[in-house]
């Protein structure tokens, strides 16, 4: 058994428990009986068969027996079924968004993350969409699984019982990056949680994110998803960081072999439109080729990278 994350874990558990015993007690009397009748009724032992006679008693046995068992395991698995689309009034609501490849959670107060932070011990409310095509949000550890369809809402709910981070995974083939659409739940001490809910996030790196928005290569940037993986502020994280990139010197994979060259127009250019071509060690490439912008459109990443210091 993996580790209990949530309740919904207990109720997911329990119906496979519950299915793997009757499993394993059927395949122990069925291998018994096989072995039973091959050693009783061998040919050596009984040269002339003899006809067998109807009992009526024993089909009726061994019909209702199974039927019982798989209505036991359907009503088992039923009562999982409604704990998991029946979520209390009292649930946390978070939007969650699921693009090619990652995902992105908004919560009431308008705080935005790329990680899903939740109280333990709180019930909490996801409501999903997907802006491109379908994905599947998977967190094994809370035994819970929901499809996000585009133009369609869905939603599940889940409440954590252990402090600490549990992975959430894409479980529907989305593309190329499918394996890498990747984030983590950051289950947090109720007061804990609270006080990171309430802190006013409007840092100077998030005012000056606003600011370059307005800026209409930025909002292109934006708008194509070129940031959900790279920043050009001067926030620190785990994205690739633009700003001041040009006319540094980088390494990179070029099939196969490592050289090293300067970013200037001509590289950009390629890393838009061939983003797997020349792939700066170390990194891996998500990007699918911006073959949609139009040539004014590049020339307006391509300019403002390059005066972006």
């Amino acid at each position: 058994m993996y580790t209990v994350g949530s309740t919904v874990s207990e109720a997911v558990d329990n119906v496979f428990l519950f299915i793997i015993i009757i499993s394993v007690i059927l395949l122990l009397v069925v291998t018994f009986l096989m072995i039973f009748f091959a050693v009783k009724y061998n040919r050596k032992k009984h040269p002339q068969s003899e006809p067998v006679k109807q009992k009526t008693w024993l089909e009726i046995v061994w019909t209702v027996i199974p039927v019982i068992l798989v209505l036991a395991m359907f009503f088992y698995g039923y009562k999982g079924f409604l704990l998991i689309r029946q979520v209390p009034e009292d649930a946390l609501k978070i939007k969650v968004t699921g693009r090619m490849w990652d995902w992105s959670f908004e919560y009431e107060n308008g705080k935005r993350t790329d990680k899903l932070y939740v109280p333990v011990g709180q019930n909490v409310k996801l409501l999903m969409k997907s802006v491109d095509v379908i994905h599947s949000f998977y967190i094994p550890v809370f035994r819970i699984k929901e499809d996000l369809v585009p133009g369609k809402e869905t939603y599940l709910w889940f409440k954590p019982q252990t402090v600490g981070p549990a992975d959430i995974f894409c479980a529907e083939y989305c593309g190329q990056r499918h394996a890498f659409m990747m984030s983590q739940v950051m289950v947090m001490e109720k007061e804990e949680f609270e006080k990171w809910y309430q802190y006013d996030e409007k840092s100077q790196a998030e005012a000056q994110m606003e600011e370059l928005k307005r800026i209409p290569a930025v909002k292109l940037m934006d708008d194509y998803g070129c940031l959900s993986c790279h920043s050009i502020d001067d926030s620190k994280g785990e994205h690739i960081p633009l700003k001041g990139i040009f006319g540094q010197k980088k390494i990179v994979i070029k099939d196969g072999k490592e050289i090293e060259i300067v970013v200037d127009e001509a590289y950009l250019r390629r890393a838009l439109l061939e983003p797997g071509a020349e792939v700066v060690k170390g990194q891996i490439n998500q990007m699918e080729p911006a073959t949609d912008l139009s040539e004014k459109e590049l020339q307006m990443i391509i300019d403002f990278l390059k005066e972006h210091k």
